[in-house]
């Protein structure tokens, strides 16, 4: 159960920002808290009976409660909207890994213009936008950064954590403004202890503290005291039936539910801590704080009777929680149900904390500000589009345009007649369960064109066409460790042996050692390869048992291209499960 301080706190929460409060000419503290892959149905205000969300709840009910916001259907795309203002194909975020979750590092992120604004700036957690230099969050914008490599902790990306299996959550190896640590302790509790710290550290000055917890991101892993909060609890039953459509619930989907709400209710308890240290330091008033999450559940349970999980643009994969807080300025515990999105929350934090935003570029968002001073606004003319499928868009597979009340899906071939797509009002029918397109024809016609036009124009951004590269032979990181998350290739790469695969990098003139590190001992007798452009090394290996091969004094000339490794032997051809590279002195 919660602590008893997080009584006093809730009710605290429930007594602030309840008038109208005084506007203030100063730059607030900005606390943003994103969660990985929590749906909208896993918080006790969103109608969940079953899971322990008082924080969050009690923060929810004192804020302003922006009803109807989206984000992408998959985390990568998120987190590059929400740094940049702009939809994620235009940063180069295609994917998820495939070597597509690399953002461009010409982009201008949140930390940037609020650090250019005087603020100290730190990120603590998932990053998921580029591993290596100059990519990461401290060479964008973070003057502190605690993060995990690649889309999540125990993943095939995160190489200091996928070997650890079933513990790959606990006293984990971090990367500490680039650097390998060793830390104590469950992740989330690490990732929020580090952002306190932070705000201690900068508490006499403006600050911009990024909270992007990895949970309840699988693998589900959880202390064993929140699991048994929930160890015997039906996730199935116990809503009311209202006539919101729940999903069908397996076995499985039960047990992974009961370990999603132990997640949420540990980070709930993390954040009860963040939000008490503000209140010691005399902060609240003057800190803007945003909870959120990144989009939809990955496995079926309660979504608040919405279609589709992460992943998918039907509702329930897109529309998150979304609640902000900052009482000196904005009076709380309101609902605003005009659309918005991620691509809002740079030009908001901008325009409150007077920052400047780069005006070279296109940002695809709005500053919310007029609605958080409760405006009258109209947004109607406005359209949001979501896609997603791997690699790259699928010109009408799963992709959907959104203005005012209505939503065109497109889950059919790039082809298609009309007739194929979904039409459905937003505001009628917020469970998307009737199509209207046969009877609103000319609606759906209207939506489609705009929808073609953004999506020709993101296809043909230039993050797209000239996919961003990893440095290597840089001063600011070697060695460089490739990783599989950013590795391209066959389509789906992962943990596969035999695949093709291969690292799109700059490379700095120079003398090079490599390690070759297998995810299995490989067989002697055989060669590894190395292709990167023309220069083509190859190295006999006869000793058995072994997991790296290493090639010594390798020289490469300054050039762009994709660095290709593999391990031939007999008819197979070995992929490595990442690559060092060192530069050396010559």
């Amino acid at each position: 159960m919660p602590n008893s301080y997080y009584l006093l706190l809730i009710a605290f929460l429930l007594l602030s920002g309840t008038g109208a409060p005084a506007q203030r000419n100063v730059q607030p503290n900005v606390l943003l808290i994103i969660t990985d892959d929590q749906g909208y149905g896993d918080l006790g205000i969103t109608g969940n009976p079953h899971v322990k969300t008082p924080v969050i709840d009690a923060f929810a009910r004192k804020s302003i409660r922006m009803t109807n916001f989206y984000v992408s259907p998959v985390c990568a795309p998120t987190r590059a909207s929400l740094m940049t203002g702009r939809y994620g194909l235009r940063t180069g975020i295609r994917d998820t890994y495939n070597g597509g979750a690399i953002m461009a590092s010409t982009e201008v992120t949140i930390a940037e213009i609020l650090k250019h604004a005087g603020y100290s700036t730190g990120a603590f957690g998932k990053w998921h936008l580029g591993d290596n230099y100059p990519h990461r969050p401290n060479d964008q914008g973070f003057d502190e950064s605690l993060m995990h490599l690649s889309g999540g902790m125990g993943q095939v990306g995160d190489i200091t954590t996928y070997f650890k299996g079933d513990s790959s959550y606990f006293n984990p190896i971090l990367w500490h403004n680039g650097k390998q640590e060793n830390y104590q302790g469950y992740c989330s509790d690490i990732f929020a202890q580090q952002a306190i710290d932070f705000i201690e550290q900068h508490k006499e000055s403006p600050f911009f503290c990024y909270l992007a917890f990895n949970a309840p991101h699988t693998p589900l892993q959880v202390p064993d005291q929140y699991y048994q909060m929930y160890k015997d609890i039906d996730p199935a039953s116990g809503f009311k039936n209202d006539n919101r459509p729940f999903p069908s619930m397996s076995r499985q989907d039960k047990d992974d539910a009961r370990k999603v709400y132990a997640m949420v209710t540990n980070i709930d308890d993390n954040i009860g801590k963040l939000l008490k240290k503000l209140d010691e330091l005399k902060m609240m008033d003057n800190t803007l704080i945003i909870f959120m999450t990144d989009n939809g559940p990955q496995q079926h349970r309660y979504v608040g009777g919405m279609r589709g999980l992460k992943g998918s643009v039907y509702r329930g994969g897109v529309r998150v929680p979304f609640y902000l807080s900052y009482p000196s300025r904005f009076a709380g515990n309101k609902d605003i149900e005009t659309m918005a999105a991620h691509v809002d929350i740079l030009p908001t934090l901008a325009e409150i904390c007077n920052a400047e935003l780069p005006n070279d570029r296109i940002i695809d968002g709005k500053s919310l500000l007029p609605l958080l001073q409760g405006e009258k606004v109209n947004w109607n003319d406005r359209g949001l589009f979501f896609y997603w499928t791997r690699r790259y868009p699928e010109r009408y597979n799963n992709m959907a345009m959104q203005k005012g009340d209505y939503k065109l899906v497109g889950k059919t071939d790039y082809d298609a007649p009309i007739e194929n797509f979904e039409l459905f009002d937003i505001k009628k029918d917020p469970y998307e369960l009737n199509n209207l397109l046969t009877s609103n024809k000319n609606i759906a016609m209207d939506l489609k064109r705009e929808l073609d036009q953004i999506f020709k124009a993101l296809i043909s951004s230039d993050n797209l066409t000239n996919p961003p590269r990893l440095v290597v032979g840089s001063d600011l990181e070697n060695p460089v460790i490739l990783n599989r998350n950013d590795a391209d290739g066959e389509r789906g790469i992962w943990a596969q042996e035999e695949i093709f695969g291969s690292w799109k990098v700059t490379v700095r003139e120079g003398h090079y050692n490599f390690k070759f590190k297998f995810i299995k001992p490989v067989a002697p007798d055989g060669i590894m390869y190395l292709e990167t452009k023309p220069f083509i090394n190859q190295k006999r290996n006869t000793a058995a048992n072994v997991d790296i091969i290493e090639m010594k004094d390798v020289y490469l000339p300054k050039m762009d291209c994709d660095l290709i490794p593999f391990y031939a032997t007999g008819s197979k051809k070995i992929f490595p499960f990442y690559v060092e590279v060192e530069k050396i002195d010559k």
